[in-house]
């Protein structure tokens, strides 16, 4: 998280000139909406309104995914266990994003079948499996990626040669779809930027005051030091885990930490993603090239949002449970090549496990022209950008103009995807160009942790940062100075604490 005063230097090349464009034409006239976020759901937000033709701008005071929207579990799935809590319609709500994101995205969403072993004794017996996988499928409208099966014990064991035998019955296989978290935002972004939106990282909404029928707001850039004052007729709460940080929002939440590790796949031979189980939790094992991510935690966190960390006893965590279904791998803690942590913005309804507290997202008119937008999935970020424009509308006093997302390609034809997708692009000057220029992408770790993947996909992630930053420094004219800071602020944010070089 770089400090509020953090400024690139005057004249640093093209980034900042196309901020102040950007700043001027923010305040240049009263937007329809000002969407404060940048992750996933203010992005999504962004795209829906540009093409329904209102004017958006949207204001995200660190970078673009910077938060829960770069730390998920990387899956666009409908939940299988939250059939088993009885939660149908949340299921099949996400069950059909998944499938329509493939078609409108599909460089970002790769099938993945899951294999679910099941042992005797254990919360998940195989019969009530079956019927679920089963349902599964049928809530994708039957269109799921590919449908699910049984295994007998023989091939479970066959395609998982590693894995604990003692009491195994068997296991189920189905299908959820594999994307890179990150990659979804700055591409969602990049489509709304192509619809007209206006769009700031490291730009802080400050504050805002009801000024008749408007608000009348401040934003601070972080980057060049400007000071915009401007008016929208409705404002956009879409910060996720710092919803609750406004006086003007009614959000309650309950935050929740998840933690990921990754690993070398040699260490962790799996072909397909495999689900794990500690009682009625689920952690998976994701095989994502030649690493596999294994995650995630579910445990409360009440601490600042910006301070959430991995910690050693969540890798403790994980590596026991992974250690348990596949005992004679012994895998520890220095097989641990990178690990991220991040936080659930869930709604704050029932007492209960963190694993219990439902996925479901809010929409809320907390007083006129302010909505908070809270809860909800990556997976059905879409739905929910759908819904808060249809209710964008409604207050504006506008006719309702249909949504587009669902049948349009997430970006125009004709737009390059070259650098985007579920793998971690190759490492080039050419990507790193494109951050900068076409991602607003102005920090090294902007680049390393979010836009290409490359702190957790690469081998000797801090010696591609050195080359990173060097790349950077010639496309956005830094001095020497200024590239040393880059580095030094890169290795705070990465979490090599954990990491075996």
């Amino acid at each position: 998280m770089h400090d509020t005063k953090d400024k690139l230097p005057e004249g640093a090349g093209a980034q900042p000139a196309r901020r102040v464009r950007s700043l001027a034409a923010l305040g240049e006239a009263t937007t329809d909406l000002l969407i404060i976020g940048g992750g996933i759901v203010g992005a999504g937000i962004a795209r829906d309104a540009a093409l329904r033709g209102l004017r958006v701008g949207l204001v995200e005071r660190s970078d673009f995914a910077s938060g829960t929207s770069s730390r998920s579990s990387r899956l666009l799935h409908g939940g299988l266990r939250y059939l088993a809590q009885g939660r149908v319609g949340l299921v099949r709500e996400a069950s059909v994003e998944k499938t329509l994101l493939r078609r409108i995205a599909p460089h970002l969403v790769q099938p993945l079948g899951f294999i679910f072993p099941t042992y005797r004794g254990t919360d998940w017996p195989l019969w009530q499996l079956r019927i679920g996988v089963r349902v599964y499928d049928l809530l994708c409208s039957g269109h799921n990626f590919e449908s699910s099966s049984t295994l007998s014990r023989t091939e479970t064991l066959r395609r998982l040669p590693a894995l604990e035998p003692n009491r195994l019955n068997g296991a189920v296989r189905y299908f959820d779809g594999l994307t890179h978290d990150a990659r979804l935002v700055m591409d969602t972004l990049r489509a709304a930027a192509a619809a007209g939106a206006i769009l700031l990282n490291y730009c802080e909404f400050v504050h805002a005051k009801r000024d008749g029928a408007c608000w009348s707001c401040d934003v601070e850039d972080h980057l060049t030091g400007a000071q915009l004052h401007l008016t929208t007729r409705v404002l956009i709460n879409a910060t996720g885990p710092w919803g609750n940080r406004f006086p003007q929002s009614r959000v309650r939440l309950r935050l929740t930490k998840g933690i990921h590790c990754v690993l070398h796949r040699q260490r962790l031979p799996v072909p397909e993603a495999v689900v794990i189980t500690e009682g009625r939790r689920i952690l998976f094992i994701i095989p994502w090239g030649d690493r596999v991510i294994v995650g995630t935690t579910d445990t409360d966190y009440d601490g600042p949002p910006e301070a959430v960390r991995t910690e050693a006893s969540d890798v403790a965590y994980v590596l026991q449970s992974v250690n348990r279904f596949f005992p004679g791998l012994a895998i520890g803690e220095a097989d641990v090549l990178s690990s991220w942590a991040g936080l659930r913005p869930l709604l704050a309804k029932a007492n209960g496990t963190p694993s219990d507290i439902s996925r479901s997202h809010q929409i809320r008119l907390s007083q006129p022209g302010w909505l908070d937008v809270a809860g909800g999935k990556l997976t059905t970020y879409r739905l929910m950008a759908e819904q808060v424009v249809d209710r964008v509308l409604l207050e504006l006093g506008r006719p309702r103009i249909p949504c587009s997302t669902a049948e349009l390609p997430l970006l125009p034809p004709g737009t390059s995807v070259e650098f985007s997708g579920v793998q971690p692009p190759p490492l080039s000057e050419a990507a790193v160009r494109h951050f900068c220029t076409e991602e607003w992408a102005v920090h090294l770790e902007d680049v390393m942790l979010r836009r290409a993947g490359w702190e957790y996909g690469l081998a000797n992630p801090a010696s591609v940062a050195r080359q990173v930053g060097a790349w950077m420094a010639d496309a956005l004219g830094w001095p020497p100075a200024v590239l040393a800071d880059e580095l030094e602020q890169y290795e705070s944010a990465a979490d090599h604490s954990l990491a075996a070089r």
